[in-house]
Formats: structure tokens, sequence, C-alpha cells
């Protein structure tokens, strides 16, 4: 029985050391900010793009900060997952592709999902605190969002 516990183990140790070597390519694009970038197409406070930057664009944009832990797997699977689906629901870099009329419901959409709490997500926020939106942050946004929409 315990020669079959070894085994069991090693063999886990062998295949967690050889997936550490598949590192699939960053979310980054250098910093560069496009023109059809979110903050290009609004005149977006310091204020909101500061909290935008910090609870979102780590998943919404295609410039991701990479903690430590991004390069082990298998966390780093688990993030890129989350990116992806992130940018496929909304991409603060691809703003300007998105129709004028898919715009207004991204930001209708983006002020409700703030409101209620279900972004950030709080899986993302458990590790990443400074991410977590206060009450003020949230009003800061949402306020922020109303205003374009009501100028539009």
């Amino acid at each position: 029985m315990k020669r079959i516990i070894k085994k069991i183990f090693l063999i886990s140790l062998i295949l967690f050391l050889l997936i550490q070597f598949y590192q699939p390519a960053r979310n980054s694009d250098n910093g560069q900010v496009l023109p059809i970038h979110f903050t290009k197409m609004y005149d977006v406070p310091l204020n909101v793009q500061h909290i935008l930057e910090t609870s979102c664009y780590d998943c919404h944009s295609n410039n991701t900060y990479y903690p430590w832990y991004s390069y082990l797997q298998p966390s780093r699977f688990l993030m890129e997952y989350h990116i992806k689906t992130g940018k496929e629901n909304l991409n603060f870099s691809e703003w300007g592709n998105y129709s004028k009329r898919r715009q207004e419901s991204k930001l209708d959409r983006i002020a409700k999902q703030i409101k209620s709490n279900e972004m950030p997500l709080a899986s993302y926020t458990l590790i990443h605190l400074n991410a977590k939106l206060s009450e003020q942050q949230k009003q800061e946004v949402i306020n922020w969002i109303n205003a374009i929409n009501t100028d539009e």
C-alpha cells in the first residue's frame, strides 16, 4: 500500500513539474493605448480611470498585471480562463470597435453590475484587496456613467 501511495505521489509530482513548462502568451499590449481604447473615446476623470484600472482592467483589457503566482500552474490556467472570458464580455482596449448601441448597453451593464456587487468578482477581490470597490468608488463610477448616458 505504501508503494502505491509513493508511486502516485511521484507521478503527481512529475506531472506538476511538467505542466510548469507550459506558459501561454501573456495578455499584454505593452502599455499601448490605442485610439479605440475606452479612455480615448470618453473624457474619463482621473478618479474613475484609476478605479477602472485597479478593479477592471486585469480581466477586461489587453493589458493584465501578472502577480508572482501567475507563473505557477494550475493557477495560470485559471487566470487565463478568467481573462479570456472577461475580454469576451467587455474589453476596454477594444471599446471603439463596439457599435454605439453596444457601447451604451455595456455602460449600462457596467453600472448595474457594480451596483449589484457582481463586479469585480469576489474571487478576484479575495486576492486583490485593492480592487474591492468602496461605496464611494461605486457611486463615482455609476454617477459618471449616468452622466455619460444622459449626454448622448
